[in-house]
């Protein structure tokens, strides 16, 4: 065993006081940017300004690396299609203790850090929750020194930009990397390749052993770019390894001399496809194989990766397992287990029972979905098509598989049918969460109630067979980005009460708890939430003519587009309320509702639903007789930054999904973090939420998972709730027969109907007056703000549980069997 040679200690580290810094700044702004102080821009000083804080990571990232090689340490690989970022130089200023002096530094040159780091672009790398906690967890790990990398795409153009025209959600391009990355470094050497199409050849090897070879294929280049990843102290720095897509051959001489120009470049183009566009649409052929090539793509080339850093000091694979681990988050990565048996088996040619026992030690697999409809799977004659070993590996897993299903349970066929990665019912199709799972040593859901959910409905007859597989670990989120930097002020004043413990350990905030009760800090509490709202106002502005009331509640939801997430229930009461309103009904409650997310290009109802809420906006505050009472605002392109300046300035947060469609939710967690009080169903993290602050501190309405579920069962008929609800039935006629849209009254009659005639899955009208309710006692509530006031300092202070840092703790104790390393 051998270890890469240790070079001297790097000496060219720069102090951390402002004039170093200062110094530091002039200096990159000519010798790595290029320009003149005179003619410098806000970009200009904005790349100066990473330059210089990159520095600052840059030995303490090698010294990381380093000393995970020196300590043999066992290593977690986080695979994720997606890591939702945000922007990175004010999280690694804080991190790194550096934001006092930066502002310092920058001050002396005349400029303004909130300026110069608002010209950094959000990192489109990810969507929405899935990407968020990718993120969140590689900043728990690094602050924890766990030995964590990120492994995923670089997209180029990450998912898209959302503009809305007329009320209707447009998508343009998301060009992130237009004026570049400071950030990242890209690894030319780092180049491996990936392979497509083909056809497999059987042959016997020099012992007469039969063997597969993958030949004729097409092939593509993975070319990594690394981006370091601090931890809170800057003592840890991880790397977070994206693929981006390069041509085999850039340029085609031949065709170019030819006239053929396109031809020439043709390669290179399709090549580069694969890392352009975050989850393109599968609503066709071409959008389907080009995300599964995506999917293979990035787990390819991570696993070679990841063999070659292990081959450096090893040579016998069967140690694999002591020393990696590979966290599969969802099912996009899970072809990666296909993939390793492809590699020692094909290739280092281990046998089958030695390589799938090396294969299932290394693999354990998150579930983030309870929808069957949810859970991917890819058509055979795709597979068949586009990765002809990888199936036949597949093939041989689930026979292998079936034998020892057959053998436990004799005889029962339906058992096989239901248990087999191969779905005959559908077309025959290769089911990724049972390879997941079958392929995995641990299987874990992201809440309480969806682990016990995917264990009783989702996948029971797996949990049969594999008893002591399926675990819990609840998401979290990091209390860094979600309060210490997105709530500044409020996080300093708990600072300055309980010092700065919390920001490590989020347990401590519980110090909080007792001031509740204090006058003069409820004050000082009120007036931060107010000072946030005063800013959220800002940038209200941009998105609607309407005078915002800073002393109204800010009712938020702030979340993807989907039917399951029930906007459409939100809208509802908005239009009751509104009703209310116009028929004399005494409210002292003004209410500011504001929605945000994103929805999926080809999904036409959530896009309908971003109309709908547009419509109603435009009719509400236009409306005299209840403006001042009630505003609708809906914040396009929802991101990490808009949500850093939503969240903090939010009264209510809006959680309110169909009990048993929410794996978790962190959207959830960050606003109650942020002193927002819950009205939500028992549903994802709303249930352990509800444990935390307790049941009187938090809004409870609708049906529970068992209560849906029954209702479904005993044949819930949506006709029966609209019949029986004049409230009810006013809003959905009013919707139904365009009263917000008079120009074009039918525009949301394809909604109505669709609830009707699939009996509202959702449930919307079975909670719908639940709902109302709940939506009452919160007026009740808010009508008396000191009252409200402790509610939310409760509600903060009782968020620990929810760090990212004890789910990280969880999967290192409970999963990848690893412990933090000593970087002294």
């Amino acid at each position: 065993m051998s270890k890469p040679t240790s070079p001297e200690t790097l000496s060219t580290r720069p102090g951390l006081d402002a004039e170093t810094l200062r110094h530091s700044l002039a200096a990159r702004l000519v010798y790595s940017v290029g320009k003149d102080p005179l003619t410098a821009t806000t970009r200009d000083w904005f790349f100066s300004l990473a330059y210089s804080v990159r520095e600052q990571l840059i030995e303490r990232w090698m010294q990381t690396m380093r000393q995970y090689y020196h300590q043999d340490v066992k290593r977690i690989y986080y695979f994720s299609m997606e890591f939702l970022t945000g922007r990175a130089l004010i999280n690694s200023l804080l991190n790194l203790n550096l934001e006092t002096a930066c502002h310092e530094a920058l001050t002396s040159l005349g400029l303004e850090l909130e300026q110069i780091s608002n010209i950094e672009p959000d990192a489109a790398l990810g969507n929405g929750g899935l990407g968020r906690l990718a993120a969140c967890f590689l900043d728990s790990m690094a602050t924890l020194a766990i030995p964590g990398y990120g492994y995923g795409i670089r997209y180029e153009y990450g998912m898209f930009t959302q503009k809305i025209d007329d009320g209707r959600q447009i998508e343009h391009p998301d060009n992130w990397l237009r004026y570049g990355n400071p950030w990242e470094f890209p690894r030319p050497e780092v180049l491996y390749p990936v392979r497509f199409f083909g056809n497999c050849v059987n042959y016997l090897d020099e012992h007469g052993i039969n063997r597969w070879s993958w030949v004729d294929t097409e092939d593509v280049l993975a070319m990594a770019y690394d981006t370091p990843i601090p931890g809170y102290g800057g003592e840890t720095v991880n790397n977070m390894r994206l693929w981006s897509a390069k041509g085999t051959r850039d340029f085609n001489l031949d065709p170019f001399n030819e006239g053929d120009y396109v031809g020439a470049v043709e390669n290179k183009f399709k090549s580069e496809l694969l890392s352009k566009v975050l989850y393109p649409s599968d609503k066709t052929s071409l959008g389907r194989e080009l995300r599964l090539k995506q999917e293979y793509f990035f787990v390819s080339a991570s696993i070679q990766d990841i063999l070659y850093r292990f081959s450096k000091i090893f040579s016998d694979l069967r140690l694999l397992p002591d020393k990696i681990a590979i966290q599969l988050n969802d099912t996009h990565p899970s072809l990666g287990i296909a993939e390793l048996m492809r590699i020692l088996v094909d290739i280092h040619r281990l046998e089958w029972e030695v390589a799938w026992d090396i294969t299932s030690k290394i693999f354990s697999y998150t579930n983030h979905t309870l929808m069957p409809e949810a859970l991917e799977t890819w058509e055979v004659r795709l597979f068949e098509s586009m990765l002809p070993r990888h199936l036949q590996i597949i093939y041989e897993i689930n026979r292998k598989f079936l034998d020892h299903v057959q053998h436990l349970f004799p005889g029962d066929l339906d058992l096989l049918n239901r248990v087999s990665l191969i779905d005959e019912n559908n077309g025959k199709r290769v089911r990724m969460a049972h390879l997941a799972i079958v392929g995995s040593h641990k299987v874990n859901g992201v809440a309480a109630i969806h682990s016990s959910l995917l264990r009783e409905r989702v996948f029971p007859d797996l949990n049969r067979l594999f008893p002591n597989k399926f675990i819990n670990v609840t998401n979290g989120i990091t209390q860094r980005l979600w309060f210490n930097q997105a709530n500044p002020h409020l996080a300093k004043l708990v600072s300055q009460h309980i010092g700065q413990g919390w920001i490590r350990d989020l347990d401590k905030i519980n110090a909080i708890e007792p001031l509740a009760t204090n006058m003069d800090f409820r004050e000082e509490f009120m007036n931060i939430r107010r000072k946030n709202k005063l800013q959220l106002i800002n940038l209200l502005r941009h998105h609607t003519p309407a005078a915002i009331d800073p002393n109204s509640m800010f009712d938020v939801q702030c979340k993807r587009i989907h039917e399951y997430k029930r906007q459409l229930l939100n809208l509802l009461h908005v239009i009751t309320r509104y009703n209310h309103l116009r028929h004399g009904f005494v409210s002292n409650i003004p209410r500011t509702v504001i929605f945000s997310g994103k929805a999926a290009p080809s999904y036409v109802m959530a896009k309908l639903i971003i109309r709908l809420i547009h419509d109603v906006g435009t009719t509400i505050n236009h409306d005299t007789r209840t403006r001042d009472m009630l505003k609708v605002v809906f914040i396009p392109n929802y991101d990490v930054s808009i949500a850093l300046s939503l969240i903090p300035a939010a009264d209510l947060s809006e959680q309110i999904s169909t009990a048993g469609t929410e794996a978790s939710g962190t959207g959830n967690m960050k606003l109650a973090l942020n002193g927002a009080l819950t009205i939500g169903t028992l549903d994802g993290a709303n249930i352990e939420i509800q444990e935390a602050v307790g049941p009187e501190n938090i809004f409870i309405f609708g049906l529970d998972a068992s209560e849906a579920e029954d209702l479904r069962l005993q044949g819930y008929s949506c006709h029966e709730y609209y019949q029986a609800n004049d409230d009810l039935r006013e809003v959905l006629e009013m919707i139904n027969s365009g009263y917000f849209c008079p120009q074009d009254p039918d525009r949301y009659k394809p909604l109505v109907g669709n609830l009707f005639s699939n009996n509202d899955p959702y449930l919307l009208m079975a909670d719908y007056a639940s709902y109302i309710e709940c939506q009452n006692q919160v007026d009740n509530l808010f009508s008396k703000p000191q009252e409200w006031a402790i509610r939310s300092i409760l509600n903060m202070s009782r968020m620990g549980r929810f760090s990212s840092d004890r789910a990280i703790r969880e999967y290192a104790k409970l999963v990848w069997n690893i412990q933090p390393v000593s970087l002294g």
